[in-house]
């Protein structure tokens, strides 16, 4: 090897360094056996930098306040509550800036999740590395680790760097939260040709937890540079927007158009007509004011957070409000495979006799031997579980530790009908030092025809995603406790243990009530795309194709965005090509979930539109997600999915009732405005009225559902919502229309009258039809909640009785006769019935794809 002199060592540029001969990878580093000069280490610290993450940064209080504050329905609401004070109203304009800042704090202190991210991740690495500094091994802190340092890895070590294996003793690494492999993985020299990490056998790296055994490796990347750090590094990255935030922006956006639009018009006519500034300016003020969805903050906040208490019930903890929005929206739901899809835990699914006939013999001594003189892995966990007490009466003589060269082990196990030595490991390798094998209570000759058949059984079950290991015994009668290599000859071949990673017994069903509520699931693993087949045809999942990281790589941005259309399961994929394909299905305009608990899954996480961690998942994946799941299971997805369209049925009950009875009433006062010869309404009364519908809506966030209605995704529809305001609005404004003909030809009403009768028709439309457009079905089959019912009839009957007291006079009401009340009555009815009958061409819209 080369002596630590040369070029300028060039780590970041060194991707699939696996690739390389030690030699080859010695020399682009410029290092060698003796490790690093500490002078070298500092400047090479210098070059590269820490061997840590850039800490998160998240915008500060001020800025993340500013940043809703420029909200284009925030502003609108700011403009009307200051107007609002400025006109007198000092009530009405508190209350819209009240609910504002409350709304705003809100999300604000829930943005701070963000902030604790970094160090998160700097607890789930190590925080002491073994390297070769001036020629002798010495602990240093893990973030002074730097490319071309000698590591000494040992069991239950944290791997510090991304490194290359220059030698090692039966040693095996844990890469489950990096790859979604749930074995160990056997780390050792070598050159592989080997194109992702998950399977590069002579590499480690960072975040790696060392399962047994130890090795010298060559720390080839650190930092933000390793598989870790990449993956990592995008909890640095601003968070986009999501898609509740995208369109709730879109819809302020629309919102301040059209109040724009109408004042401006208001105010230009009037005064073109020579009415009195003053008078139009404030009028053109309360007509902003009575357009604005001032309450919808404080909705949206108490229906979200009542949506985030139950899906707490549910076992769902919510740390983003929007993302239940999201959940509900959600048209695809891509998964990782290990504890998710599965239950992360390798099970016994069978043992077979040397002819692949079921038999318990093979499992039972394996069991024997894993009790008695294992090395505590997952397999040999699977093995004591699976035949309890297989021990009991046995005694350990003799053990001979698992050789990762040879790929075996054994076990001399004495028992009161005399002792065995018991051997297992690698199909493979045992197999071939067996000369007899077991046929019934007696045993025959193994010929080579029967090696390859047995070979032939291990290699169909690898196909199906299964692992083996080969047990073989013999009796001995030696006096001697050692066991050698020398004495696992002779053996006689009992047979195949065959492990699994099974999927959980829910998995299947609750991916077809997620299918059938409208949501396709995809499986993006980091395994074995062998694997992943078996996974996916287990869980009812098409799996004629699985594309692997390799051909993912292959693939241009529109080919893939094409291919993730039709297949559905993916493996051996790097951290990068899951996010790469949740952006290729969000490019064909599907709405995104990814759930994942792995260091691995942080970036698909994070880029997903809703991002859901499970508890005990690693702190990186959990700081990523949105939600965390309680327990790790897609039937708690499926019933978050059901909690979080409910939630935003609720919202869109406001947004609705807006639509039809704010813009018709507000369009119809803008109308008379202009053709009468007095103000249709007083802006204290407008005001007046506004303040009373909106708290007429406060019980919204307690309304039931629909089963329908929350049958499908649901995503925020501008269309739809032009369209009911279309229908609704008009509808609205034509009754209104009829009432001042009623009352200017039949009971030739004063201002006052008018202004006092119109108040009274106006806040009995909007607050009745609320019971009508709350359901897509009939009112008085789908009932409301108590508590709306409660708000709106309070509401309702103030509305009713304040004209008629003495505080009436204040606002500038006048007793209507009874006659023309009787006339208001009949004008509510008949609109109330036509809003009815109207609603199914309001609500009728275009269904949203749902793809095969």
């Amino acid at each position: 090897m080369t002596s630590p002199s040369g070029p300028e060592p060039n780590a970041p540029t060194l991707k699939t360094f696996w690739t390389l001969t030690p030699d080859a990878l010695c020399a682009a580093l410029s290092c060698g056996r003796d490790g690093l000069r500490a002078d070298e280490a500092a400047r090479r610290l210098q070059t590269y930098g820490r061997n840590s993450d850039s800490d998160a940064k998240p915008d500060s209080v001020l800025r993340a306040i500013l940043r809703r504050l420029l909200e284009p329905l925030s502003l609108i609401l700011l403009a009307a509550g200051i107007v609002s004070v400025a006109t007198g109203d000092e009530i009405g304009g508190s209350i819209i800036v009240t609910i504002l800042v409350l709304s705003i704090g809100l999300d604000t202190v829930q943005e701070g999740h963000a902030a604790r991210t970094a160090e998160l991740l700097r607890a789930s690495v190590a925080l002491k590395a073994e390297v070769k500094r001036n020629g002798g091994f010495v602990e240093i802190e893990v973030d002074r680790v730097v490319p071309g340092d000698l590591l000494r890895v040992r069991a239950g070590d944290i791997i510090p760097a991304d490194a290359l294996v220059l030698e090692s003793t039966a040693f095996t690494a844990g890469e489950a939260a990096l790859t979604g492999e749930p074995y160990p993985v056997e780390k050792r020299p070598g050159v592989v040709s080997a194109s992702s990490p998950g399977e590069a056998c002579n590499a480690l790296f960072r975040g790696a937890v060392a399962q047994t055994g130890e090795a010298l490796a060559l720390a080839v990347h650190t930092g933000r540079t390793t598989v870790f750090g990449a993956a990592a590094a995008v909890l640095g990255e601003a968070q986009a927007a999501s898609p509740f935030q995208r369109d709730l922006h879109e819809f302020g956006l629309v919102i301040a158009r059209l109040t724009l639009g109408l004042v401006v018009i208001v105010l230009a006519v009037r005064i073109g007509f020579g009415r009195p500034v003053l008078d139009s300016l404030m009028f053109a003020v309360a007509l902003a004011v009575g357009l604005t969805p001032e309450l919808l903050p404080m909705i949206t906040t108490v229906t979200l957070s009542r949506g985030a208490i139950r899906m707490a019930g549910r076992k769902v903890i919510v740390k983003h409000l929007a993302a239940i929005h999201d959940l509900g929206a959600m048209t695809v739901l891509c998964t990782d495979k290990t504890g998710t899809l599965t239950s992360a835990e390798i099970t016994l699914a069978g043992s077979l006799d040397p002819q692949g006939a079921d038999d318990p013999t093979a499992a039972r001594l394996g069991a024997i031997a894993a009790d008695l003189g294992g090395d505590r892995g997952a397999m040999d966990a699977a093995l004591i579980r699976g035949s309890k007490d297989a021990a009991r009466g046995w005694t350990l003589a003799g053990r001979h530790a698992f050789d990762f060269t040879r790929r075996l082990g054994s076990v001399l196990a004495k028992h009161e009908d005399g002792a065995q030595l018991i051997v297992k490991g690698a199909p493979e390798a045992v197999v071939a030092l067996c000369t007899r094998r077991r046929a019934g209570a007696d045993s025959a000759t193994l010929d080579d025809a029967q090696r390859a058949a047995a070979m032939a059984k291990v290699h169909s079950l690898a196909e199906q995603g299964l692992r083996t290991v080969a047990v073989a015994s013999r009796p001995s009668t030696a006096a001697t406790a050692t066991v050698e290599a020398a004495d696992e000859t002779e053996l006689i071949f009992q047979g195949l243990c065959v492990f699994a990673d099974p999927p959980k017994p829910t998995a299947a069903a609750a991916i077809a009530r997620l299918a059938a509520s409208g949501i396709r699931l995809k499986i993006l693993s980091g395994d074995d795309p062998v694997v992943v087949k078996r996974l996916a045809l287990l869980v009812g999942l098409s799996a004629d194709t699985v594309l692997s990281g390799a051909d993912v790589a292959a693939l241009s941005d529109d080919a893939l965005a094409v291919k993730v259309q039709t297949i559905d399961a993916f493996g051996r994929l790097a951290p990068d090509q899951k996010s790469r394909i949740i952006k290729a299905l969000q490019a064909r305009g599907e709405i995104v979930g990814f759930l994942g608990d792995g260091i691995n899954d942080a970036p698909a996480l994070k880029v997903a539109d809703i991002g859901l961690s499970v508890d005990g998942a690693t702190g990186v994946a959990q700081a990523a997600a949105d939600m965390i799941l309680l327990a790790p299971d897609l039937e708690v997805v499926a019933d978050g999915v059901g909690e979080g369209r409910r939630t935003f049925a609720n919202i869109l009950k406001y947004v609705r009732m807006g639509a039809s009875s704010n813009f018709g009433n507000m369009l119809s006062m803008a109308v008379a405005s202009i053709v009468l010869p007095f103000l249709p309404m007083l802006p204290t009364q407008i005001l007046l009225n506004n303040l009373l519908y909106d708290l007429s809506e406060i019980g919204i966030p307690f309304d039931g559902v629909r089963p329908e209605a929350i049958a499908r995704p649901q995503v925020w529809d501008m269309h739809g919502l032009l369209r009911f305001a279309a229908v609704m609005g008009p509808l609205s404004s034509l009754f209104d229309g009829l009432t001042f003909l009623m009352l200017l030809l039949i009971f030739k009403a004063s201002a006052a009258e008018f202004q006092t009768a119109w108040f009274l028709e106006s806040m009995a439309t909007q607050v009745l039809v609320i019971f009508i457009i709350r359901t897509n079905g009939r009112p008085w089959r789908d009932q409301p909640n108590p508590v709306l019912a409660a708000s709106s009839l309070i509401a309702l009957g103030v509305a009713m009785v304040l004209p008629f007291t003495p505080v009436g006079g204040w606002f500038g009401f006048q007793q209507p006769p009874a006659a023309m009340v009787g006339g208001i009555a009949v004008v509510v009815v008949v609109y109330l019935i036509a809003a009815e009958l109207l609603k199914p061409f309001a609500v009728r819209g275009k269904r949203r794809p749902q793809h095969q």
